[in-house]
């Protein structure tokens, strides 16, 4: 089993950073790959970014040279830097890790950006 726990979210204005964290325990040496997702009020969960243990990153468009996920691999946890924040990015930010045949989640933190 993995655990998750993020934490670094908050509110902040339309224009600032944030960074959320998600620091993994139990089996991680299993862990494939490791996402970020969100999920806004009424909206469907959606893939924010990806990190492979290759290092690789992928981004869904909208956050494309905004936002960057990084890993620590001696604190076992990732980070998502969120800049230039839009209100549109407010949401639930959820960690996911990627195992060969199950994935695990996070409980998540609120992201809150106003305009």
């Amino acid at each position: 089993q993995v655990q998750l726990v993020e934490s670094g979210g908050g509110l902040v204005q339309a224009g600032g950073s944030l960074r959320v964290s998600c620091a993994a325990s139990g089996n991680v040496g299993s862990i494939n790959a490791m996402d970020w997702f969100r999920q806004a009020p009424g909206k469907q969960r959606e893939l924010v970014a990806t990190i492979g243990n290759s290092g690789r990153t992928t981004y869904m468009n909208s956050v494309q040279g905004r936002f960057t996920i990084s890993r620590d691999n001696a604190k076992n946890t990732v980070y998502l830097q969120m800049n230039s924040l839009k209100p549109e990015d407010t949401a639930v930010y959820y960690c996911h890790a990627r195992l060969l045949n199950r994935g695990y989640w996070g409980q998540g933190t609120q992201v809150t950006v106003s305009s």
